[in-house]
């Protein structure tokens, strides 16, 4: 026997009925807006608080386990050639762990990009600058009806946001 799927109704929403309704809700809105402020300020007052706690504790914890990893990689160093066999392996095995050696990938930084660039230009060295070509939708956005029916591009006008700013008063100090 085939079972009926019901369709449930969707739950309806409060909808203000007169001027003094929405004068009322955006006060409440502004109420609301604050208590999740103030619980906001008293939870990071409180992760701080924990934060400052548990700091205090890892602090020398963290200073001996450096001390130990220095110590186990100064050994390790000295007898780096026993432990791999003359070179021919990057890590051995303890009975309670394992030590590695690890080549890191090769890197590029650059600091002072312009001035590296002029340098690589005036070099002839062009290979080693990318040029990237984008839409600049400054200038679209500009001349709208230059772009008119090109495809892949449009411009959105028009579009229109409804805010609710509840007014608040700052005190300040005099």
């Amino acid at each position: 026997m085939a079972t009926k799927q019901r369709i449930k109704a969707a739950a309806q929403q409060w909808v203000a009925q007169s001027e003094t309704d929405v004068a009322a809700t955006i006060r409440q809105i502004g109420d609301v807006s604050r208590d999740v402020a103030r619980l906001a300020a008293d939870m990071n007052d409180e992760i701080a608080a924990i934060t400052s706690r548990y700091q205090e504790m890892i602090q020398p914890k963290q200073e001996r386990l450096q001390a130990m990893q220095n110590g186990v990689q100064t050994w390790c160093e000295a007898h780096r050639d026993t432990l791999t066999g003359g070179g021919k392996v990057k890590s051995y095995s303890f009975i309670t762990g394992q030590i590695q050696w690890r080549q890191r990938p090769p890197s590029c930084s650059v600091r002072g990009a312009e001035a590296v660039i002029a340098l690589l230009k005036g070099l002839s060295l062009d290979r080693f600058i990318r040029t990237k070509e984008e839409v600049n939708k400054e200038a679209v956005l500009n001349e709208p009806d230059a772009v008119l029916g090109v495809a892949g591009l449009s411009v959105v006008t028009g579009v229109e946001d409804f805010v609710i700013e509840p007014f608040e008063q700052t005190a300040s100090a005099q």
